[in-house]
């Protein structure tokens, strides 16, 4: 039988020891929440070509390797795999392989065992090298669109600055350090990148992207921040109310949220059988409120839950408390929370580098403008409970 012919034959076994391999690595932590066909990917297509490649009458066809793994860093790219997880997903699969076919790979004459190992280490390289090449081509379109988004950003900060020369220099201190990561290696990668050197091992020239990339969300995040609370302050922020369906908003939320709470072994708990089945408000404002407290719940919080609760208080009011079991916040600094760039910390650590100190400025001046209250119960190191009281229905 042509060896081919013999992969061709364990293709569903080896697909599914490799999938369990993935699964049972603890280094490949991207995989752990993903379904079987999700982490299957485009492997399959990948293996196709293998066996095509291995094929005594198609021995040069190495191009069929090119869209499945071009394919698959991209779906890898999306689903926030780092580049070690992909290289070692390969690296599993090349060993799953030979385990699989040992046994009938012995039985080869010593040139045969030679070509079939030659050839199966070569196409998983080929496939390797597509693979990257497509994981780094997606990361340096997410960093195109976030460069034209900053510069837009920046225009707007930079006509801001004059008319908030008091907060320029805590705003200047807050962008230093991601700004300068951003420019440090943006140059760094572009001048490897000018030098042409083509290789399969670019994991360095990634770690540089994925560096950047991280920076500049954070650096983005602080100025859609700044902006947001410049807007309220200059009073441009105008009210849209409508009826809104206060269960399918909330439910939005945490269905955006829930990945991030997912990362920490977090649950979301919704207790809404008391909440009012509709009210009238400007939904965008009220779900950047909502969106802001369980996001800050979960960013405080290592172990346990978040709890929504959400219930109609008269015929004038509802009320919706999100609490946490996370580090908690200190008497002395309760008054100050809602302060702009006032971020928690407790004895054990300093505040979070991902943490703007806007969140919550924002949410108590939105609160406001949806003529509501907010209040705030805390113990350190036991939780916080955030409690929004706000109109069934906004005056205009």
């Amino acid at each position: 039988m042509e060896f081919s012919q013999v992969l061709a034959d364990n293709t569903n076994i080896i697909i599914a020891k490799w999938v369990v391999a993935v699964r049972e690595d603890r280094q490949i932590e991207s995989a752990d929440d993903l379904s079987y066909t999700a982490i299957k990917n485009h492997i399959p297509d990948v293996f196709k070509a293998m066996v095509t490649v291995l094929s005594q009458s198609q021995e040069s066809d190495i191009k069929s390797i090119v869209t499945a793994s071009w394919q698959h860093g991209l779906l890898r790219a999306e689903q926030g795999f780092d580049p070690s997880e992909i290289a070692r997903e390969y690296r599993l699969l090349r060993k799953v392989v030979f385990d699989t076919i040992e046994v009938d790979l012995l039985q080869r004459t010593p040139g045969e065992i030679i070509r079939s190992m030659r050839l199966i280490d070569a196409v998983i390289d080929e496939a390797i090298a597509r693979c990257f090449h497509s994981y780094v081509g997606e990361r340096l379109r997410e960093l195109e669109h976030l460069q034209s988004s900053l510069t837009l950003h920046n225009e707007e900060l930079t006509r801001l600055v004059t008319s908030n020369e008091d907060k320029l220099s805590q705003l200047a201190h807050e962008l230093k350090h991601p700004l300068t990561a951003i420019i440090g290696y943006s140059d760094l990668f572009l001048r490897q990148q000018r030098r042409e050197i083509t290789r399969i091992d670019n994991t360095v020239n990634i770690e540089h992207i994925e560096r950047v990339l991280r920076n500049g969300r954070h650096l983005l995040r602080l100025i859609n921040n700044v902006l947001e609370l410049s807007r309220y302050e200059a009073g441009k922020i105008q009210l849209q109310p409508a009826p809104i369906h206060i269960r399918d908003l909330i439910n939005n939320v945490c269905e955006m949220l829930e990945p991030l709470a997912a990362e920490k072994n977090l649950a979301i708990l919704i207790n809404w059988v008391q909440a009012p089945s509709e009210i009238i408000t400007d939904g965008f404002q009220l779900q950047q409120i909502i969106t802001n407290l369980v996001s800050n719940a979960i960013r405080y919080t290592e172990s346990g839950n978040i709890s929504i609760v959400c219930e109609a208080i008269d015929d004038q009011k509802w009320a919706i408390a999100v609490s946490d079991t996370g580090i908690g916040i200190a008497e002395k600094d309760q008054t100050k929370i809602f302060e702009p760039y006032f971020r928690v910390s407790s004895k054990d650590r300093p505040y979070l580098p991902d943490s703007t100190g806007l969140g919550l400025a924002i949410v108590s001046r939105l609160v406001k403008l949806l003529q509501g209250e907010i209040n705030l119960v805390s113990k350190e190191g036991l939780g916080s409970t955030f409690t929004v009281t706000l109109p069934l229905k906004v005056k205009t």
